[in-house]
């Protein structure tokens, strides 16, 4: 994976900033001091500045087989060296190791944080983040929330069930475009369903709306007692809303819920027409 950020990183870099780099992981290699790590670290953006990265059509593939659904398309250069860096900390030592990425974090502004965040994939001793991911959450810092919650496989791998859920949750509250969640289908359980459909029933009474990306957990999770919340959006006059409830009520094994499916939509939802995408499509802010 280092080799493999590490050509992203050259073919977004000036030779400046590549020579830098370069001369830094010498010093690395030789010193192995973890002062020297920190301030390299902390010094990234000012060597190889803020743009958004390219990556090459290869290189996003090469990414998803070496860990699946890391995604590092939109961020910016100074972010994808920070991850880079933190590869060539040697992890053989368990004690040092963490000690020294938990400074990193305990020291972080909010672009470091955020790179941290980023990194989780790629950290050793990944049982050791899991305490952090579910403090990241609590973070009402924009870009830490989105590197925790968005288009990051760590959290579904590793957060428990309350964790999850939690994530889930504040991405609904801070407007996230759910459909970035990576295991949003695979993580979703009961008890996030009762929770997002109390969350319905209270923005309803406000006269407010929801996101229909929502509605995508409870296919699993249609009962009798919900089943007249999703005949509610099976009508709805928002176009997004009928679309959502046409594909759960599709993919869904309660029958009673089948009944549900628009008609007029029927045939889209089964050809791939309609589907969460295009739905995320309509609906993102």
């Amino acid at each position: 994976m280092s080799k493999l950020l590490n050509r992203i990183i050259q073919y977004n870099s000036s030779e400046k900033a590549s020579n830098w780099l370069q001369q830094r992981r010498d010093v690395q290699q030789t010193t192995n001091a973890i002062s020297q790590f920190n301030q390299t670290f902390t010094a990234i953006p000012r060597f190889v500045g803020k743009e958004t990265i390219n990556v090459q059509p290869e290189d996003l593939d090469q990414l998803s087989i070496l860990v699946p659904e890391f995604f590092v398309q939109g961020w910016t250069l100074d972010r994808l060296v920070r991850v880079w860096w933190l590869l060539q900390l040697p992890a053989s030592n368990k004690n040092d190791y963490v000690a020294a990425i938990e400074n990193l974090f305990n020291a972080a502004e909010m672009n470091e944080l955020a790179a941290l965040y980023s990194a989780l994939p790629l950290l050793a001793w990944p049982e050791e983040w899991i305490a952090r991911t579910s403090e990241g959450i609590r973070s009402n810092i924009g870009i830490v929330q989105e590197a925790i919650m968005l288009n990051n496989p760590f959290p579904a791998n590793y957060l428990s069930e309350p964790a999850w859920n939690q994530l889930v949750m504040k991405a609904i509250f801070t407007d996230k475009p759910l459909h970035r969640i990576v295991g949003l289908d695979r993580r979703a359980n009961a008890a996030l369903a009762n929770i997002l459909t109390d969350f319905a029933h209270e923005r309803w009474a406000a006269g407010r709306t929801l996101d229909p990306m929502q509605w995508r957990v409870l296919i699993n999770f249609i009962t009798e007692d919900n089943l007249a919340d999703i005949a509610r959006i099976a009508s709805s006059v928002v176009p997004a809303e009928r679309e959502a409830a046409a594909i759960v009520c599709t993919q869904t094994k309660f029958e009673p819920a089948k009944k549900l499916i628009p008609a007029d939509l029927a045939d889209a939802v089964r050809n791939g027409e309609i589907n969460w995408n295009s739905i995320a499509e309509k609906t993102i802010k």
